[in-house]
């Protein structure tokens, strides 16, 4: 069985121990803005009436923005 996009971002979620204010700074770091109330349709059950499906940019640009929390941001590279 395939996990879908929402099952990978609450594994996520859990895992790093994320609350919704965490996320939305995550997803800030790489500009990309979502409210709470957006976010909290990816973690609804799929019968609820508000669910809504995690597309890929979201999970990617969070995927990014996590990197960046932590890790830090990428050192600027030396011109020669």
């Amino acid at each position: 069985m395939a996990l879908s996009n929402n099952d990978i971002f609450k594994k996520l979620r859990v895992a790093h121990k994320l609350r919704d204010e965490d996320i939305v700074n995550i997803l800030a770091l790489v500009d990309f803005r979502i409210s709470k109330s957006e976010l909290g349709a990816f973690f609804r059950k799929e019968d609820h009436p508000k669910y809504m499906e995690c597309g890929d940019q979201i999970l990617r640009n969070f995927l990014n923005g996590l990197i960046i929390h932590l890790r830090g941001p990428m050192p600027e590279k030396k011109k020669k």
